[in-house]
């Protein structure tokens, strides 16, 4: 009732919150990214354009395409979304994070080339934290350490 299930082969393949009501949609990029791909002119135009940006950073990528080339930038964006079609998204989500925060230029060939090459690509971001040793405190408490 809250959920559609799409089952092929005895699997579950996609599982879908139901929309209530008017105007409601899901656009799954996987659905359509082989047809943008040979139709790039229509991703310009595309109504629902804005659920074609899985994450933060497709949308971050799209924009620094879009600024460097305005003719060309949204067929390269595509093609960075057709690799996280048939790659792996979270893969491509990583990749384009690296690339931003590096200042690299954004390319499909580049983030293929960083998914297929198996590397762990570390965020400027991430931050390791010690594990704090919380006897110290036990100690104050104490009067152990003066």
């Amino acid at each position: 009732m809250d959920h559609l299930e799409v089952w092929y082969a005895q699997r579950c393949v996609e599982r879908i919150m139901r929309l209530r009501g008017r105007n409601a949609h899901y656009i799954n990029y996987r659905h359509i990214i082989s047809w943008l791909v040979r139709k790039p002119g229509a991703f310009e135009h595309y109504r629902y354009r804005d659920d074609l940006f899985p994450t933060s950073h497709f949308r971050i990528a799209y924009d620094m395409l879009k600024e460097r080339s305005p003719r060309r930038g949204h067929k390269e964006y595509l093609k960075i979304l057709h690799v996280a079609a048939l790659e792996s998204e979270s893969g491509t989500d990583e990749a384009l994070a690296y690339l931003i925060d590096r200042g690299e230029e954004i390319t499909a060939s580049k983030v293929y080339d960083l998914i297929v090459s198996g590397q762990e690509q570390v965020s400027a971001h991430e931050v390791h934290i010690e594990e704090v040793d919380l006897g110290v405190y036990d100690e104050l408490l104490t009067g152990g350490v003066k």
